[in-house]
């Protein structure tokens, strides 16, 4: 345990208070009303000043925001932005409180949007909305596909229905739409509307019509339908442009093309940008025009770009104002492949990333060409959240969406270009960073598996990469999961770093041991004992599933099955599911598995509505690597 004051140290201090400041600073100024606990100066200081937290919202800070060694900007980021959402919630929650959990989003979605929104405009982290199409908006186009996906406005029946809507639709999408929100309506209008909200609901309960009126009043806007189509139903829409040019190049006639799956029919209004991009002298893609429209129905003509010059890339939701998915023209997804890089600014590559992203997890390209995009083109990548998406994106698809006969080999020839790309970085860089422990990831091939050993040795060194007690634990859990370790020099890490960090660690490197014995181990603890926190058993989970051969969870399958009923009733909501997703057994990626899921759903009584949930969206995960699979040629 730390101390009070060497915890806040951890906390850095300093600057978790300004970061504190300025976001209250920046939402006094726009609510228009003050803090609602009086004074908030003295709620941050290193000696905890209890006194000042005693009728003030305390938000408790996990120790994955303690950070003890070298962390990546992403992390600073991350942390910064969860200070932001939570002091947002002293009005959106607080201030003004909603009636019932189908209002849900008036908290949660208003606190994320307005987390943002004070990070870009009063704090260093001005490209947070980079940060959120990354990370915020990938989490909702996710949910969004979901079979189990649901409105905004969601209907809520109990507190069951509470716990499992805490998810990407409530947070990320609500956001989302809120962005749209304020596009629609206009930034200056939606603030005004806003102001006039808490000062007629200040310390009341409110629903949905209550903040959509004063809108309305603020802005002129009817938002009768708007809402309606936005907040009561589900689904994500696909925009993408039809141009024509002639032979001069000149564009003749350009349309935007709405479309929607056939289970979640409904097209949408939009206001969005639509950005042409081209190559400048030096080589960056620069934006040379911007065209801002309401986008409706399945057709929108866009005259006003009849008559320009088709620029080299064409970018629909420039800027990300919309919550739609987008796709490229032919023409521009030839420019985007061979200048993804070129991009001037951070928001528009970005979206690109995103769009190839969408494309190859639905199916539509091959994984191993998103694969070669994403090697091909991060190390100039200057964004961190970024940069970590990618990679998170990147072990996802050589895990689920490459081709069975080509995983081995792109996985290991993904690791090689990563651990090259570590080492000609900026030495120390933040990229640095991430490159080494992704490469440590995704390491297999015994040449990679030495390497990691002689770094934890510290027989080989890589100029700039401080192999701090975190990183040290990286190493050594590839080197278990590779076979080359085992539990006695995982005991030897835990004498030498016995934290609450390095138990963690050490129970995920135990899980990991690649053998039957230690998956039989791992699994007696995790699911037939169950006596593990929620922290150790989220680790053991993570470390079971890390495995080189997916044969070592082949006699689990069944297990699995018929276990989680019995974890669900016996367990709290947050270990059954980690059990329930955690364990899944999605790595073995067969028409098997979604069969075996098929009969599980079918006996399963209709008071299950959680563990139908959660095995559904499963399911979806395993479906949707199979498409992606196919399309792997």
């Amino acid at each position: 345990m730390f101390a009070r004051k060497s915890l806040m140290q951890y906390l850095d201090a300093e600057n978790i208070f300004e970061l504190t400041r300025q976001g209250f600073e920046f939402f006094e100024a726009q609510f228009g009303c003050p803090y609602p606990f009086g004074k908030y100066d003295q709620l941050f200081v290193p000696e905890f000043n209890a006194g000042a937290m005693e009728n003030a919202g305390a938000v408790t800070i996990l120790e994955g925001y303690v950070f003890r060694g070298k962390v990546t900007g992403a992390q600073i980021e991350r942390r910064a932005i969860t200070v932001l959402h939570e002091l947002a919630h002293m009005w959106f929650g607080d201030l003004v409180t909603m009636r019932w959990w189908n209002d849900l989003w008036l908290n949660e979605s208003f606190a994320e949007y307005m987390s943002h929104l004070a990070a870009v405009e009063n704090t260093e982290f001005d490209r947070a909305w980079t940060t959120f199409a990354s990370v915020e908006k990938s989490w909702a186009y996710k949910q969004d596909q979901l079979p189990t996906t649901h409105p905004i406005f969601a209907e809520i029946n109990n507190l069951e229905d509470v716990e499992v809507n805490f998810d990407g639709i409530t947070y990320a999408k609500g956001a989302s739409v809120l962005r749209q929100l304020v596009a629609w309506v206009g930034p200056e209008q939606f603030m005004a509307g806003v102001r006039t909200y808490f000062a007629k609901h200040a310390w009341k309960n409110t629903e949905l019509a209550d903040l959509m009126v004063e809108l309305e009043a603020a802005s002129g806007r009817d938002l009768d339908q708007w809402g309606k189509l936005w907040l009561e139903t589900a689904g994500v829409n696909t925009l993408a442009p039809e141009v024509a040019v002639d032979t001069e190049g000149t564009i003749t006639a350009f349309s935007i093309l709405q479309t929607a799956i056939d289970v979640q029919p409904t097209l949408r209004p939009h206001r969005l940008a639509v950005g042409f991009y081209s190559l400048s002298g030096d080589g960056k893609l620069e934006r040379t025009h911007r065209e801002e429209l309401d986008v409706d129905g399945p057709r929108t003509e866009v005259p006003a770009l009849v008559g320009k010059a088709r620029p080299d890339l064409i970018l629909l939701n420039d800027d990300d104002l919309a919550y739609a998915k987008v796709r490229l023209d032919q023409h521009s997804l030839a420019t985007a492949r061979a200048h993804l890089k070129d991009f001037a600014a951070s928001l528009p590559r970005t979206l690109v990333w995103g769009s190839a992203w969408d494309a190859a997890r639905d199916g539509e390209t091959p994984a191993r060409g998103y694969v070669d995009l994403i090697l091909g083109n991060i190390a100039h990548e200057t964004d961190s959240s970024v940069i970590l998406v990618q990679l998170r994106q990147l072990a996802t698809t050589l895990t689920f969406y490459v081709a069975p006969e080509h995983k081995a080999g792109t996985t290991i020839a993904a690791a090689d270009r990563l651990w090259e790309l570590a080492s000609s970085v900026e030495a120390g860089s933040d990229a640095q960073l991430q490159f080494a422990k992704s490469f440590a990831q995704l390491a297999r091939s015994g040449g990679q598996l030495d390497r990691i050993q002689a770094l934890l040795d510290g027989t080989e060194t890589l100029e700039g990469l401080t192999v701090d007690q975190d990183m040290r634990w990286e190493l050594l859990t590839a080197l278990v999961a590779g076979g080359l370790q085992g539990q006695e020099r995982i005991d030897e890490e835990l004498a030498r770093d016995n934290t609450s960090n390095g138990q963690n660690a050490a129970a995920q490197a135990k899980a990991a041991i690649p053998t039957p014995e230690a998956k039989a181990a791992a699994w007696e603890s995790i699911v037939v004992k169950g006596e593990l926190s929620n922290a150790l058993q989220s680790s053991a989970v993570a470390g079971f599933m890390r495995v080189p051969d997916t044969s070592l969870l082949e006699p689990y399958a069944e297990k699995y099955f018929q276990a989680v009923p019995g974890i669900v009733k016996e367990r709290t909501h947050a270990l059954a599911q980690q059990i329930v997703v955690g364990l899944y057994p999605a790595q073995l990626t067969t028409q098997a598995t979604v069969n075996r899921t098929d009969a599980f759903l079918a006996g399963l009584p209709e008071e299950s509505a959680a563990l139908r949930r959660m095995m559904l969206e499963n399911r979806d995960g395993v479906a949707r690597a199979l498409r992606a699979r196919a399309a792997d040629v």
